[in-house]
């Protein structure tokens, strides 16, 4: 059932059409609500340059390694996270300057990720982004990175929307993958799109002859066109899901499998099991003008104080 919706949503079949039209009209009454929040709800100023990283659709659309390749240029910086998946509430210090102060349980794993590759940065997790911003603000910060932050309309920032190379659905929720209308994206300062202003590299770490995937991120088939032949086999698991190591080593064991790929996001989820690793390393090229622009909004932000 869910890889049906994951593929209604991303790539859509003949045989998803009936249900897209049935649904049509919950996402033209989703979408409108969307629309008129963004329309009433009124910005806050926090006094600090505020950079936003997000999509329109759920799923990957390499916010997070965006989020990592931008942060990494700058001096700082903390980043605020929502912490999907994580199973602490409230809000939480993952790292305050490079130091790793909780586990991913509590962090989630993207947040944990981003820790993790930034050893000069902070990472804070909160529900609440406003609390977030202001325990930054009184720790120092020079410059906030929101994570999957569009739909914070009630927070004045400087907006990057990232879109995936293809669209097949533009429909929101829930015959489609969007959370507000497509044109809603025409609010973003700048709006990127993959293979155009951004790459995804992609470099298998600790590669073995018999490898077998496993990974728990949204849509999973898109990881396929990295895949090498000797993948024997793929397990799929919901979206920020924690593993089990029983149920691993049984994977591993039935196929005989040398090591266990997954992806770095999953990797962090996998400290301590015994079982050979190997690592989707993701990393994203952005291209230089995009770091002018954020340098550009940051230096005039600091002229308008």
């Amino acid at each position: 059932m869910k890889h049906f919706f994951e593929t209604m949503f991303f790539t859509p079949q003949w045989y998803h059409y009936p249900l897209i039209v049935i649904l049509a009209p919950l996402s033209l009454l989703y979408g409108t609500g969307m629309f008129i929040r963004r329309v009433l709800t009124s910005a806050k100023e926090f006094g600090l340059p505020i950079v936003s990283v997000g999509n329109l659709m759920v799923g990957g659309s390499g916010k997070t390694p965006f989020v990592i390749a931008l942060a990494s240029k700058f001096e700082g910086v903390t980043v605020i996270s929502r912490g999907y998946g994580r199973l602490s509430r409230g809000l939480v210090e993952v790292s305050r300057n490079g130091e790793i102060l909780v586990d991913v349980k509590q962090s989630g794993d993207e947040p944990m990720l981003m820790a993790q590759s930034l050893p000069k940065s902070s990472v804070i997790v909160s529900e609440d982004r406003h609390q977030a911003i202001a325990l930054a603000k009184s720790q120092g910060a020079k410059l906030i990175i929101l994570d999957d932050g569009f739909n914070r309309v009630e927070i004045k920032k400087y907006e990057i929307l990232l879109e995936p190379a293809s669209i097949k659905n533009y429909l929101p929720f829930p015959a489609g993958a969007f959370r507000e209308f497509w044109f809603s994206k025409r609010v973003a300062n700048t709006v990127l799109k993959e293979e155009r202003d951004f790459e995804r590299v992609v470099e298998i770490v600790d590669a073995t002859e018999r490898m077998v995937l496993l990974t728990a991120i949204s849509n999973p088939q898109r990881l396929d066109r990295y895949l090498p032949q000797n993948v024997l086999a793929k397990m799929y698991l919901e979206d920020h899901a924690y593993f089990d190591e029983e149920a691993i080593l049984n994977y591993v064991n039935k196929h005989e499998a040398n090591s266990l790929l997954c992806t770095s996001k999953d990797k962090v989820k996998l400290d301590g099991i015994d079982i050979p690793l190997s690592e989707m390393k993701l990393k994203l090229t952005i291209n230089n003008d995009i770091i002018t622009k954020i340098e550009s909004y940051i230096k005039g932000y600091k002229r308008e104080r």
